[in-house]
């Protein structure tokens, strides 16, 4: 056998093809986490840290890789999020806005997805991941604002991409029980324009093109079935430390700091018979401990300070619950819904159009039908509803702001033993 087929030079390969991916990657529902990772769990909003459905399993849990055949899984996501702000009332002094509605641009986004997972002759597992997260992205045109752009410098928006590239370890206590770990790579790019207004005597606020960062990080999981037919899982990723973004190094809280939060979650899977299970997850993300997401917009501190303002987004706690039936041997059929509360106050709204994250509720859909070629395609929606967070303009509170977002996901994906 060649030794190009061995799985290191397959995992290498891939490393490659996920570093030439990862700028295509944004998304966004829990803040900006993703509802789900890899399009089965998508399909189940994403309950399925006790659920291992496929390759990219070791994004949810790494220690259901163990669990998941010698296959790999490709998918591709269109993410149609529709933002807008309404500004009601008419300006009382030099903070104030024009009164009325403004659209954001740049509505359609292509996300790839992919996972790979090599069983070994000792029990273990080896797998490989590629993943990501945005939804940090507004286009508001040069027209807002009465012809000025929203903070007066025309065309306005930011853009965050993340990407996540990950190797992971799998093996069993006994033959109910595993526990995994990933080591992750993290890459981020990030763009902003039209905010020079924030500080006209700064180059490090604005329209410096892109900028990125990268870092490592870490993730580690247990997943055990505890009684005939219940699966628990658990799994924890600390704060992973990114380098800073130099050219914005003035706009964000602690000199361009912009570190991905801790996350943890715990879930349960049931199986009440041979074709069906209910899976329901619990996870926290921690927005809070990065300062340029977490310190509030109402801040004494000067932009770029470790103390200055920031995004004021609290932490979340977010439920997921979903359901697979398998329908015909060669049909399986999910479904589920998410929600967890929307992390902006409502103090904090003029520095959220920038990145009104504030969805809630999630509802989704999806299949695998396994083809006559032995390989599956599968498909997953996701719908959000809008929702909408409304609070005093901090620079004019004689009006208010209104931040609104609505969302909607289509995926499709195919996977193949090997």
């Amino acid at each position: 056998m060649s030794c190009i087929n061995t799985p290191a030079r397959r995992l290498a390969a891939y490393a490659v093809f996920g570093a030439a991916l990862a700028p295509c990657l944004s998304s966004a529902t829990d803040g900006y986490f993703s509802t789900g990772y890899g399009i089965r769990s998508r399909g189940m909003a994403g309950a399925s840290i006790a659920l291992p459905l496929d390759a990219t399993a070791a994004a949810n849990n790494p220690a259901g890789m163990v669990w998941v055949d010698r296959r790999w899984d490709a998918s591709l996501e269109l993410f149609a999020p529709y933002r807008h702000y309404t500004i009601d009332g008419a300006p009382s002094g030099m903070g104030g806005f024009f009164p009325g509605t403004v659209y954001s641009g740049e509505n359609f986004f292509v996300m790839p997805t992919f996972g790979m997972n090599f069983p070994q002759k000792d029990g273990s597992a080896i797998g490989v991941t590629l993943d990501g997260n945005g939804g940090m992205n507004t286009t508001w045109p040069s027209d807002a604002n009465g012809g000025y752009g929203t903070f007066g410098a025309g065309k306005t928006g930011v853009n965050l991409e993340q990407a996540f590239l990950a190797v992971s370890y799998s093996r069993k206590f006994d033959e109910r029980s595993s526990w995994g770990a990933s080591v992750i790579y993290g890459f981020q790019r990030f763009q902003a324009k039209g905010l020079q207004g924030f500080n006209p005597s700064s180059s490090n606020i604005s329209n410096n093109g892109v900028d990125t960062s990268q870092g490592f990080g870490f993730k580690v999981g247990v997943q055990s079935e505890i009684r005939p037919g219940l699966t628990v899982g658990a799994v924890y990723s600390p704060k992973m430390k990114m380098e800073r973004f130099d050219k914005y190094s003035d706009l964000f809280a602690d000199h361009g700091n912009f570190d991905i939060p801790e996350n943890y979650g715990v879930g349960l899977a049931y199986r009440p018979n041979d074709r069906s299970v209910l899976a329901f997850d619990v996870k926290q993300i921690n927005y809070s401990d990065v300062t340029s997401v977490g310190n509030p917009g109402a801040s004494s501190y000067p932009l770029g300070d470790p103390n200055g303002p920031g995004f004021g987004w609290k932490d979340m706690t977010v439920y997921k619950l979903g359901y697979q039936w398998q329908a015909r041997p060669d049909l399986q059929l999910r479904a589920g819904v998410s929600y967890g509360r929307q992390p902006i106050r409502s103090t904090d709204v003029l520095f959220n159009i920038l990145a009104p994250g504030v969805q809630e509720w999630h509802f989704t859909g999806g299949f695998t039908k396994t083809l006559k070629d032995g390989g599956e395609f599968s498909m997953a929606v996701v719908y959000s509803p809008s929702k909408t967070v409304s609070g005093p303009n901090p620079m004019d509170p004689a009006q208010t702001i209104k931040l609104s977002m609505h969302q909607y996901e289509l995926e499709f994906g195919y996977s193949k033993k090997f």
